[in-house]
């Protein structure tokens, strides 16, 4: 196998701008340690018009019961009507209409460093979860990951706080048809992560999340 040292980049265009995601399509070439290059190939990868990466917030809470995490149900019009069930590998039943999650939101110009991260999960509490929290009381759950890295260049960065159950407002939301409906529910933190690798919490990053989140009031 030929070593690579870096890519030609025959052309890079933006593929079906206007919508929610866009596509950047490269065609490319692997450079190789002698100068020579591969054959042509096409790489992928999905984008926001804006906001490259994201936070995902583990809100918590503890109790007699022991720790209890918030998870949101909401709209994935993507996912209820485009996957296709009959495709997978290992039988499923077809997804409903809304995914549970953790909440999560995109990261805007302005939130640089850990502190502007720390103040979009606070946003982001206040608006998917109806919660008012400090900065402060806001702490990362280490390192940002690529959930995807074969299709997206977005980076999960994970978040927690604490919360109070009875402190909760009612869901704001963004004022887009895609939040509406959501509704939130608490869940006891080893059951959901047990849910998680039952298949019945599908999200990815919710499951990471939870993970950290575990290992971290450890």
């Amino acid at each position: 196998m030929k070593e690579v040292v870096g890519f030609h980049i025959d052309s890079d265009e933006l593929v079906g701008e206007g919508g929610f995601l866009k596509l950047r399509r490269m065609r490319m070439r692997n450079r190789h340690p002698d100068g020579s290059l591969s054959e042509q190939y096409c790489c992928d990868t999905v984008a926001r018009p804006y906001g490259q990466d994201a936070v995902v917030v583990a809100v918590f809470s503890r109790s007699a019961a022991g720790i209890q995490v918030l998870l949101r149900d909401g709209l994935r019009p993507g996912i209820t009507r485009a996957r296709d069930v009959a495709a997978a590998p290992i039988t499923e039943e077809p997804p409903g209409l809304f995914v549970t999650e953790l909440v999560a939101g995109i990261i805007e110009a302005g939130d640089r460093g850990e502190a502007g991260l720390r103040m979009r999960a606070v946003h982001e509490t206040l608006e998917e979860a109806g919660f008012a929290v400090e900065p402060d009381k806001v702490f990362m759950l280490g390192a940002g990951m690529l959930p995807s890295p074969g299709a997206m260049v977005e980076k999960l960065y994970f978040m927690a706080v604490e919360v109070d159950p009875a402190t909760q407002q009612p869901l704001a939301g963004d004022g887009s048809p895609m939040e509406e409906g959501a509704t939130t529910r608490w869940r006891g933190l080893e059951d959901t992560i047990a849910a998680c690798v039952r298949g019945e919490i599908t999200d990815l990053k919710t499951e990471a999340a939870l993970r950290r989140l575990r290992d971290a009031l450890s």
